[in-house]
């Protein structure tokens, strides 16, 4: 069994991996960390004095335990995943050139690849994950999935088509993606429909979680019908602030008493919002951590 002390140098070193790990293959912060708290107590059990690579014994180990959670997920649920946004992982804007920032967001999942993984069978989405994202051999992916390597191989594959086909990637410039937001911003406080429109993909996809509050949960498709939910969300007495929502430039509204009313994340390719994704339940949006607010700068829009 691993002492106490082990544990400590492990949590400390591993401990951001794991929970990373976790978080994009269940897509829910609180879920992330029920399996690495999981993790630990398996690795407090281990005799791992003879382990090498510790960080792939403890990826290894989270794996197996988030394919269970996805296992019993996928059996018991019964909300239609139509309007299910993943818990977002919020942020102040970095500032330019900030290295740190930079590697962070490389590392980052976003929101609309985390719907698609949610439409995964959960081998297909932890053998994805796990060599896709985390770069993770498939000899060592098999045994976690019960599948020989070329099983798992083609779990990947079948997955990556997958997500090709539905989620967009989205441009990496980052100063790019905030001016794509702020144009929208903008349009929609001065209700400019022209503006908005033009920095609306003719596809664009808005998908809206409220969580228990009626009226909130949507799905809307189409430029035209984003920029009349748009036109109302306007008229809201709410103060927007730029953030950076898995990696990408998103906005978090809050109402007057600094209450967080929704986080919305922006998906844009060629200069263009392809898809929006908002949580507003209030109940979630409790739980998250979120950047302070900066009266300075986050003027009321």
């Amino acid at each position: 069994m691993a002492g106490a002390d082990s544990l400590a140098r492990m949590l400390e070193e591993h401990g951001p991996h794991v929970r990373a790990v976790a978080y994009r293959m269940l897509g829910s912060l609180a879920e992330a960390d029920d399996a690495v708290q999981e993790t630990w107590i398996r690795a407090g059990r281990a005799d791992i004095s003879g382990v090498d690579n510790v960080r792939g014994w403890l990826t290894t180990v989270v794996a197996r335990v988030c394919l269970d959670m996805l296992r019993a997920r996928k059996a018991r649920r019964e909300d239609p995943l139509d309007t299910w946004v993943p818990d977002p992982v919020v942020a102040p804007l970095p500032a330019e050139g900030d290295p740190e920032a930079d590697a962070l967001r490389a590392e980052a999942v976003g929101l609309a690849l985390l719907i698609v993984f949610e439409k995964l069978e959960p081998a297909e989405r932890l053998a994805f994950v796990l060599h896709d994202v985390c770069g993770m051999s498939f000899e060592d992916i098999a045994p976690i999935v019960d599948r020989s390597v070329e099983a798992a191989r083609q779990l990947a594959s079948r997955a990556r088509r997958r997500v090709r086909a539905e989620a967009p990637l989205p441009d990496a410039d980052l100063r790019a993606q905030r001016r794509v937001v702020e144009a929208f911003l903008t349009a929609a406080r001065s209700g400019d429909v022209a503006r908005l429109v033009s920095v609306l993909d003719d596809a664009v996809v808005l998908r809206a979680d409220g969580g228990r509050a009626k009226g909130l949960s949507r799905v809307v498709r189409g430029a035209r019908n984003v920029v009349a939910q748009a036109a109302a969300f306007s008229k809201a007495d709410l103060t927007n602030e730029l953030v950076l929502i898995n990696g990408q430039v998103g906005l978090l509204a809050r109402l007057p008493d600094g209450r967080p009313f929704s986080v919305i994340d922006f998906t844009v390719v060629d200069r263009r919002i392809v898809a929006m994704h908002i949580l507003a339940d209030a109940e979630r949006l409790a739980r998250l951590v979120l950047p302070a607010t900066s009266a300075a700068d986050n003027p009321r829009r």
